[in-house]
């Protein structure tokens, strides 16, 4: 939310957006370069491009006896995050389906965040493919909880830190300054009612696809 933002602030707001806007345009243009294009959500590459791909796939055994044993030994030790991975999923999808409908805040889309469609490239090979899948769902999983907890900051605590924080959501640029308690009264109630604004709009774009 911009509208509550000084200037400045404001400015690189939507400097990062523009940016941002700019990159799904460079996207669009290299999947015309990659020959590929989306239909409901599932990748379809050009015949041609595809039987280039299968030329490109790793062969299972050689791929396997390359790896080092370090990887070897490590890999259990990777995939054994997948059990709380999933706790955290299944949490997280509870806590939005019960607390967010009472707080009036707009329901996190898990498929905007849980993307998993790498497994399709026919140049990978099996364990290839097993290992994207993996980091697709494990990466989706904590950018959905992320968002899932920044709008839950938004509603009960939008207050930017004193110190330094790396890698910020997208919500904390139009949290109140630090110290700031006249700017951290006024903007609360706007900064609430922003996110039924969003509930608002998701439910009134699905009512008209509907």
């Amino acid at each position: 939310m911009t509208g509550t933002l000084p200037p400045t602030l404001a400015e690189l707001v939507d400097r990062i957006r523009a940016a941002q806007d700019e990159l799904e345009a460079e996207i669009e243009v290299r999947r015309a370069r990659f020959a590929y294009r989306i239909e409901r959500r599932r990748v379809v590459f050009e015949a041609e491009m595809r039987r280039r791909h299968k030329a490109l796939k790793a062969a299972l055994l050689p791929y396997l006896l390359g790896v080092r044993l370090k990887v070897l030994v490590t890999a259990p030790v990777i995939y054994a995050l997948i059990v709380p991975l999933a706790l955290l999923d299944l949490c997280v999808s509870l806590y939005q389906a019960v607390c967010f409908p009472a707080y009036g805040i707009a329901k996190v889309r898990r498929r905007d965040h849980v993307v998993i469609d790498r497994h399709h490239l026919a140049y990978l090979n099996g364990v290839e493919k097993l290992n994207c899948v993996y980091c697709g769902y494990a990466n989706g999983v904590i950018a959905f909880a992320r968002e899932v907890a920044a709008r839950t900051e938004q509603y009960w605590c939008p207050i930017k830190h004193a110190l330094r924080v790396a890698g910020v959501h997208g919500r904390y640029a139009g949290f109140a300054d630090y110290g700031d308690a006249e700017g951290f009264r006024e903007d609360l109630p706007l900064l609430r009612a922003e996110l039924a604004a969003e509930g608002q709009a998701l439910a009134g774009g699905a009512a008209t696809r509907g």
